[in-house]
């Protein structure tokens, strides 16, 4: 690093401290021709990649964009925001995992959907309406067969857990599906 004050290109790090809760590594540096001392902020650059819309054009990525669309598919839906901002974040971490320069507003519609069909289901099939354009109530019908068939199995009633050693059909009672160490045998 230059010195700002007599531009000499040596330079040596008397101290590093995180900053700005983590986000920042806060230098304090010598210059090794004239002794100034001088504090420098490193961050680090995540470049989003350019989106290119449907008809061609590009436009840089809209962090506050991505959250509007999310926010309007869940409205009044009982959803909490901090789930709305944790998949704001791994959407944006599957573009930058990408580490493409451009990336088609398809994909992130895609990616949209994947987080929303996790957050909530009514505002998953809202924002397909109108992301792939429903002409008329088969499309949504179809679109809701599909989740439907896509949801994972729950447990059969009365069937015991592997991991947690409960008996589901005791949990209502209270009951373990452990032996007690007691005389009476229940």
């Amino acid at each position: 690093m230059h010195c700002p004050f007599c531009g000499h290109e040596e330079t040596k790090v008397n101290d590093s401290r995180l900053a700005a809760e983590g986000r920042q590594i806060r230098r304090r540096r010598e210059c090794l021709a004239c002794g100034e001392r001088f504090t420098t902020f490193e961050t680090a650059e995540l470049v989003m990649p350019l989106v290119v819309k449907s008809h061609g054009s590009r436009e840089p990525f809209d962090e506050q964009k991505l959250r509007s669309g999310l926010f309007k598919a869940l409205q009044k839906r009982p959803v909490e925001q901090e789930r709305v901002e944790s998949a704001v974040t791994r959407i944006m971490q599957r573009l930058r995992g990408l580490g493409e320069r451009e990336v088609r507003s398809r994909q992130i519609g895609e990616f949209v959907m994947d987080e929303l069909r996790h957050l909530d289901e009514v505002a998953y099939v809202r924002f397909a309406s109108v992301y792939r354009s429903f002409q008329d109530v088969e499309a949504f019908r179809s679109e809701v067969e599909k989740l439907r068939s896509n949801r994972k199995r729950e447990p059969l009633a009365g069937q015991l857990s592997l991991l947690s050693g409960e008996d589901p059909a005791s949990k209502k009672s209270g009951r373990t599906s452990k032996t007690s160490k007691g005389g009476d045998g229940e």
